[in-house]
């Protein structure tokens, strides 16, 4: 799970600096769209849109943007034609990658997912060739200096998480899906503040990735492809050290 908990801490300070926002926001308003379309307008009666909106707020998204975005997905324009496409394939030194695109023309996107995985020392796969090594979780990570450990577990474990991993800077805690929305409410009424907080895709095992030029390149990868208008999460499954992530960036 660490390549994973390196990774949501990285995206996390990166979505909260202001040259990037306005790329994330119109990504969630995407997602956003999509949910209203397929669900309808009412985030209680609308998981996918509800889950959306919680991103969006975590994001600081505006309220009025937010509901622009709901208004528009619920409207039915028939113009709005986005389909979700899942890319794998494989990054330096062997590390599993999942895309997940939202995107309205698949043969402007695939090549373009492509030729990232090119440019940085990695390649395209085949469906299925790594979806298998990641299991949907919930995914909640907390600050180490905004709890006690053993509090924090207790409470974590009293609200279904499978498992909490103090990995240095955070605690990672996992559980399964249905119990997601019980343990975020949990940490929400102790005031527990959490940096990440989503359903995501979990590695059950990493890849100790230890050489900085091997790391450079899938940190490279990883970023076009949050730089990327069409891809809306990367999973990977990389376990790189701190003080190789800091020499790397």
């Amino acid at each position: 799970m660490s390549g994973h908990s390196h990774w949501a801490g990285i995206k996390h300070k990166k979505a909260a600096n202001d040259a990037k926002r306005g790329k994330v926001w119109s990504k969630i308003a995407r997602t956003i769209i999509v949910a209203a379309k397929a669900g309808g307008p009412d985030p209680s009666a609308n998981l996918s849109l509800r889950y959306a909106v919680d991103k969006a707020k975590q994001a600081n998204m505006p309220k009025d943007t937010i509901e622009k975005a709901i208004k528009k997905g619920a409207g039915g324009d028939d113009s709005i034609a986005y389909e979700t496409v899942i890319y794998e394939g494989y990054a330096s030194g062997g590390v599993a990658i999942m895309a997940e695109a939202l995107t309205d023309n698949r043969n402007r996107t695939g090549p373009e997912v492509r030729k990232i995985f090119e440019r940085h020392g990695g390649s395209l796969g085949t469906t299925g060739c790594v979806n298998y090594l990641f299991s949907k979780k919930g995914l909640i990570t907390v600050p180490v200096d905004a709890a006690d450990e053993d509090n924090l577990m207790e409470i974590a474990l009293s609200a279904g998480a499978d498992d909490m991993e103090n990995t240095g800077q955070i605690y990672e805690i996992t559980c399964d899906p249905a119990a997601y929305e019980e343990l975020k409410k949990a940490l929400e009424e102790k005031e527990i503040p959490t940096e990440v907080a989503e359903l995501s895709m979990i590695p059950a095992n990493s890849i100790a990735i230890n050489d900085v030029d091997q790391a450079k390149k899938i940190l490279a990868l990883m970023d076009e492809f949050e730089e990327h208008d069409d891809v809306q999460n990367v999973y990977a499954n990389f376990d790189i050290p701190d003080d190789i992530i800091a020499q790397a960036q």
